[in-house]
């Protein structure tokens, strides 16, 4: 058939669809090789259907770590749609506000750790990150020390891809080919326990907890705003810190008046088993960014939550001159306070445990595979490393773990995610234990055929 933009959406086959998006998407994070696509049509729970009519198991919480309440939760559906149809936007800059942004506040502030009761919106995670840096710096600079413009991450850290984020994140692959990224952004060794050669023989935190300092008088302490990191790193490969790790490194900041900001995009609203994992780490953080599950993706929202004292700096005086369009969306937070019910409702941050502990259970034999070497759980948040070799633990090249996600989607209908050497679930909330038993069969069946070599037996 001839395709015009007058042709309606719904009389495209599938063969169609894929190749309008050829021709028509740039898609993040696809290499330009790969010309197979997955349109997704309809969701309800864990599962997916895409434009073939094939039933998925998502085990991605919607390709990227949140969809907390599942698929196709009328209850969100009916919250935009009376939001929408009573108040669909209006600005929150100046003096302006609306009821949904208020309550939401309100809300986000009583799950959040005590003291964090300022809050500035984004809509997404890299936005989230990119306000953080700026909010750091600037609650520095109003207290008299505009020298303190540096930021402090981690190798391996995962916070964004805009211009800030993506230099606060740890990949170099991010970088290539912009041109100069942000200045006055260092990054240090990332906690991981499966890696103790990247330690040179000491324990990991005492190794990083040194690395620090000396980075911070390499810098100079009067010159260091603040250090972000995830609780749990995600993009990294699930990847949990020792137990001492943040208050060691917390109390190292305090000793330097720096701010520690929290990257809970991933984390947040009970990924982990928590409504915020920073306090499960022992953090102490300034500040907390946050999106994904805020919404459970339902509507694209992010909140930046900080201490009173640095709200109080940033608001003062002439205010915090920054900001986005849809700041404080009044569908949007609508449904966030519709989200974040069901998740307390359902008891889906203790829910996320009880996953975790299904998962966990399912995937003792991929560790008798030889190509597995350490399966992660942090929640209902999986990370399974492929190694060449048990011993040294070198990790398999990326490719190999894209054959094996691969392998699971087409052989088994189930969605999971390469992130380098490590296969990475994580899926709804709501995941039934029938389903997580089908992921990690299908997860070990797949491993038990994948070689030291990459080769994948049929």
């Amino acid at each position: 058939m001839t395709i015009s933009p007058t042709t309606p959406a719904t009389s495209l086959s599938a063969t169609e669809l894929e190749d309008l998006d050829r021709r028509h998407l740039i898609h993040p994070l696809l290499s330009g090789d790969r010309t197979d696509r997955s349109v997704i049509v309809r969701g309800k729970g864990s599962t997916v259907w895409d434009a073939q009519g094939n039933e998925l198991l998502d085990m991605t919480g919607a390709g990227n770590w949140l969809a907390q309440v599942g698929h196709g939760r009328t209850e969100l559906a009916e919250a935009m749609a009376e939001q929408a149809g009573r108040l669909e936007y209006f600005t929150s800059f100046f003096e302006f506000s609306n009821d949904k942004a208020i309550q939401l506040a309100t809300r986000v502030t009583g799950l959040a750790p005590e003291g964090m009761n300022r809050v500035f919106y984004t809509s997404g995670g890299s936005e989230g990150v990119d306000t953080a840096i700026k909010l750091v710096r600037l609650f520095h600079h109003r207290r008299g020390e505009p020298d303190r413009t540096w930021i402090i991450a981690r190798q391996l850290g995962y916070h964004g891809s805009t211009l800030g984020a993506g230099t606060a994140t740890g990949f170099d692959f991010v970088h290539q080919g912009i041109g100069p990224v942000l200045p006055h952004i260092e990054k240090i060794s990332p906690p991981f326990p499966f890696h103790p050669e990247m330690y040179g023989g000491q324990a990991p935190t005492d190794f990083l907890v040194q690395e620090l300092e000396q980075t911070i008088e390499r810098i100079g302490p009067g010159k260091i705003a603040a250090m972000i990191g995830e609780p749990v790193m995600g993009g990294g490969g699930v990847v949990a810190p020792p137990a001492d790790y943040w208050p060691r490194i917390r109390e190292v900041l305090d000793r330097h008046g720096i701010l520690l900001i929290a990257d809970e995009v991933v984390t947040g609203y009970g990924r982990t088993g928590a409504w915020f994992s920073s306090t499960q780490r022992g953090m102490v953080a300034d500040v907390i960014v946050t999106a994904k599950g805020i919404t459970s993706g339902y509507m694209p929202l992010g909140a930046v939550l900080m201490r009173d004292e640095i709200g109080d700096a940033v608001a003062g005086g002439e205010g915090f001159m920054h900001g986005f369009t849809y700041y404080g969306h009044p569908v949007a937070c609508s449904v966030a306070l519709t989200n974040l019910d069901l998740i307390e409702k359902e008891g889906l941050v203790q829910r996320s445990l009880q996953v975790g502990d299904w998962l966990r259970t399912g995937l003792v034999p991929a560790l008798e595979t030889p190509t597995v070497g350490e399966v992660r759980v942090e929640g209902a948040t999986v990370g399974i490393e492929l190694v060449a070799d048990k011993n040294t633990r070198a990790p398999l090249p990326p490719p190999f773990a894209i054959a094996a996600v691969k392998e699971l989607h087409e052989r088994h209908g189930v969605i999971a995610r390469p992130y380098g050497p490590v296969i990475v679930m994580a899926p709804p909330l709501v995941l039934e234990q029938a389903e997580a038993v089908r992921a990690a069969e299908a997860t070990v069946e797949v491993l038990s055929r994948l070689g030291t070599d990459g080769t994948l037996k049929s």
